[in-house]
């Protein structure tokens, strides 16, 4: 048996070397740079096929296929989302994500996309509130102090600029945590005793809750005028955080509305409930953030084209790192048509 061609080899990112590449590149600077490729994304938003992510669910969480494809490179990833795995010692979270070659069907790229979704949700909100929330903001207040909430923290401060963080989690050791981990990032750091106390003063409050239910994490009166909203806890059906009187005063953009009107916020309301794609507001075709006053809310619920997006960035950055391995997971006889002669030769 011959060794692998050079097309039976694809790259692997391990969760070890997708540390390694975030410490080599930088936190913060990654996260910007995954910003900037969603957002040149999201402005060839037409290219790309969509369909809202093909999800199982049961009673204790939801198993999710994420797929996209701009016509030359197919992505999806597979995610979970099971809230009551963090009582067992486990990640609510787990991911993993391929593209391919659209031309040849052949894998470009597998990763560990577990941490690679923190920094793309995180990337993602950053980037919508840097179209949409109010000039000069530089006070969040951040409701749900889990594992997406120092990755929130530090795209906020990179792309948007803000200076102070007001951190509010059911459970204070959440909060405690979180704190600890932004010590020393110059952030301005303000636990709080309440999700009414944390929302004193912030220009943008974002929400990042993982309860699997419906639940109003913020009623109709915490929310005044001017607010950007950056609601990224809901995910699935049956499952928000905010009173449906929020949504009825503000301006609502979402990434997929087939995708948003099962799982994010909107679930709440009217099938006709009026929203704007974050895409049209980039291009240049929808207006964002109109004045001081308005309350814009991001419905962000993630989307397969920002996968694609951090799986082709990770594809691109780690060329001449050596933080990848290479696996011999296509089958790769010296004749295409010879799979038996192949496996017959390797005895």
């Amino acid at each position: 048996m011959t060794s692998p061609s050079r097309l039976a080899l694809v790259p692997f990112v391990s969760v070890a070397n997708m540390m390694r590449l975030v410490h080599h590149i930088g936190l913060e600077p990654m996260l910007v740079e995954l910003a900037g490729e969603i957002e040149a994304d999201f402005r060839r938003w037409p290219a790309f096929d969509k369909t809202p992510r093909v999800a199982s669910h049961s009673e204790v969480g939801v198993i999710e296929l994420m797929p996209t494809s701009d016509g030359e490179t197919y992505g999806f990833k597979y995610v979970n989302g099971h809230p009551k795995n963090m009582r067992e010692g486990l990640q609510t979270v787990t991911a993993f994500g391929l593209l391919a070659d659209v031309n040849t069907g052949y894998p470009l790229l597998l990763s560990e996309m577990t941490l690679l979704t923190a920094l793309r949700t995180a990337a993602t909100s950053a980037m919508a509130a840097k179209w949409l929330a109010p000039q000069g903001a530089r006070v969040m207040a951040l409701i749900g102090n889990g594992a997406q909430s120092e990755f929130q923290a530090l795209a906020f401060r990179a792309l948007c600029g803000i200076e102070e963080l007001r951190l509010y989690d059911i459970d204070p050791a959440a909060t405690a945590k979180c704190a600890a981990n932004l010590a020393g990032t110059g952030l301005k750091l303000v636990p709080c005793q309440s999700a009414e106390a944390a929302i004193e003063g912030a220009d943008i409050i974002t929400t990042c809750t993982a309860d699997k239910h419906f639940a109003t994490i913020l009623s109709d009166n915490m929310v005044g005028a001017g607010v950007h909203l950056n609601a990224i806890g809901g995910d699935c059906p049956g499952k928000t955080e905010l009173a449906p009187g929020i949504l009825l005063r503000a301006s609502v953009f979402v990434e997929y509305p087939e995708q948003t009107r099962i799982e994010g916020e909107i679930q709440q309301m009217p099938a006709d409930f009026p929203v704007t794609e974050l895409w049209q507001v980039i291009t240049g075709q929808a207006p964002g953030r109109r004045d001081r006053a308005e309350v814009t809310l991001f419905d962000g619920v993630g989307f397969a084209v920002e996968d694609f997006s951090a799986l082709r960035y990770v594809l691109r950055r780690i060329k001449g790192t050596g933080l990848y391995d290479d696996l011999d997971m296509i089958a790769d006889p010296d004749e295409p048509r010879d799979l038996y002669g192949m496996l017959m030769r390797a005895r």
